[in-house]
């Protein structure tokens, strides 16, 4: 059986990345042949017999920016290790914000190829002729796009056909249908002094759903209305949020607006 996608990770951590096939539900996914897992350490093709791959930048400034040549060298590799072509996606602060969308449409795809920035950052003409598209995993700087690849790898394993025990579970996770997760409880059924909401033991599917729908409504409301101003909510979805807004009045004595 052919896997479902092929990751190609450039980086020079090829160990590091290496971690994301070994533990869980990935690990389980690798050891399935669900997905290919492939390391390119650029350092392979670096300059002189520290294998250099990085350099000073131009006009100054502190640090180092990650050199043309070692990069594109790695990415001609890649490239002819495989006869399908690759989407070459860049981990850099300056892309776009990874989301469950974006994750999707890759999980689509039969190859990707991961590039790990390290120092501060990359040649910017390798990103002009090499990369297809630029994401980020948030509004935050780290050491290295290893742990983003990582990240976009995870996100994207847990959608392939089989690498969840159950088929319904990607489905109910946050962001699937633009609305954040409800709660979710198990055994026992009092803990501290606080117990489960009582549509969830009646066994009733229909109202049990319907709780789910209400509090997911409700979650991404109080938590992220970003999420919930880009939704076009129909009539059923809008009496949920109303009634959730409500329960929430009446559980704080009033003293909660609805603005």
């Amino acid at each position: 059986m052919s896997a479902a996608i092929r990751f190609d990770v450039i980086t020079l951590f090829p160990e590091m990345v290496a971690t994301v096939a070994d533990y869980g539900i990935t690990g389980r996914a690798a050891d399935d042949g669900l997905f290919e897992l492939h390391t390119w350490n650029p350092r392979r093709w670096g300059a002189g017999v520290h294998q250099a791959v990085d350099d000073r930048p131009y006009g100054g400034g502190p640090g180092m920016v990650m050199q043309y040549a070692p990069l594109a060298a790695a990415l001609l590799a890649m490239r002819q290790d495989d006869p399908c072509p690759p989407l070459v996606v860049a981990l850099t602060p300056q892309g776009r914000p990874l989301d469950q969308a974006a994750v999707r449409r890759f999980a689509r795809l039969p190859r990707v190829a991961l590039l790990c920035g390290r120092y501060e950052g990359f040649d910017e003409r390798l990103l002009e002729a090499e990369v297809d598209e630029e994401w980020s995993i948030g509004d935050y700087v780290l050491s290295g796009g290893e742990l983003g690849a990582m990240v976009l790898i995870d996100a994207c394993v847990r959608l392939l056909p089989g690498a969840l025990g159950h088929a319904d579970s990607a489905a109910q996770d946050s962001f699937t249908d633009g609305l954040l997760d409800c709660p979710h409880y198990t055994r026992p059924e009092l803990v501290a002094g606080r117990g489960v909401p009582a549509e969830l033991l009646t066994g009733h599917h229909a109202q049990i759903e319907r709780w789910r729908r209400r509090e997911a409504l409700g979650r991404t409301w109080e938590r992220r209305p970003d999420l919930l101003a880009g939704l076009n909510l129909g009539p059923d979805d809008a009496a949920l949020l109303d009634e959730y807004r409500c329960l929430r009045k009446t559980s704080a004595g009033g003293s909660n607006s609805d603005d």
